[in-house]
């Protein structure tokens, strides 16, 4: 590859990075009551927390789910097209799904978020497009919207699964340090790889727990 072609290529790829880190950066500033409102609705759930999504924004649903667990909310992946064959009878009454989608017309996971609905499980919506199916029917629609996609094209996925990661990873730890999950029990439950051998625990988290009913703020 000649200077003139390394420079050109690198200069695509770091465009590209700064681009997605600035997408990240819009989300951060427009954080408002929906974020509060999924927090409290997650924590207030009684029974499994379900994450789901199709395309990339399955394999961000998966780390969101990963993460949410690892931090102290008990969470599950839920493949959409599976869940429309047979999966879906692991949601119940009392259930929690929190389905992503940039564009919210993703049938499978519309026809998946109606139905668990139809059993007494409040929906969650993780979208850039607040009028779409999706964000219409859920319970709670949350819009997670950095801007047009950073690809040549502007049609891939790339920075809006980005800014949705984000978002999960802010859901997590907030609830992480509201419900006083401690580093003693992150670690307990991550034994393997580097985090599991290490020797000296973070420092604790301040507490995000909400008062008892009735103390002044």
């Amino acid at each position: 590859m000649t200077t003139s072609a390394q420079d050109a290529t690198l200069q695509v790829a770091q465009d590209l990075v700064r681009r997605e880190g600035r997408g990240v950066a819009e989300v951060a500033d427009r954080l408002d009551q929906s974020f509060l409102a999924a927090v409290e609705l997650v924590d207030a759930t009684t029974g499994k927390v379900f994450v789901t999504g199709s395309g990339t924004s399955g394999a961000i649903a998966r780390r969101m789910a990963h993460l949410l667990s690892v931090c102290g909310t008990p969470a599950m992946f839920l493949p959409g097209m599976d869940a429309l064959h047979g999966t879906m009878g692991a949601v119940a009454a009392g259930d929690l799904l929190i389905t992503l989608s940039r564009g919210g017309e993703s049938d499978e996971l519309n026809d998946l978020s109606r139905r668990v609905q139809q059993r007494g499980v409040k929906v969650i919506a993780v979208t850039a497009a607040p009028t779409s199916a999706l964000g219409t029917l859920a319970d709670l629609t949350v819009v997670v919207d950095p801007g047009p996609e950073v690809d040549p094209g502007g049609v891939i996925a790339m920075g809006s699964t980005l800014a949705t990661a984000a978002w999960g990873d802010a859901l997590a730890t907030v609830l992480m340090q509201r419900r006083g999950y401690g580093w003693d029990e992150v670690l307990f439950t991550h034994p393997a790889g580097a985090v599991g051998r290490l020797e000296q625990l973070p420092d604790a988290l301040p507490s995000l727990a909400e008062p008892p009913v009735g103390t002044d703020d």
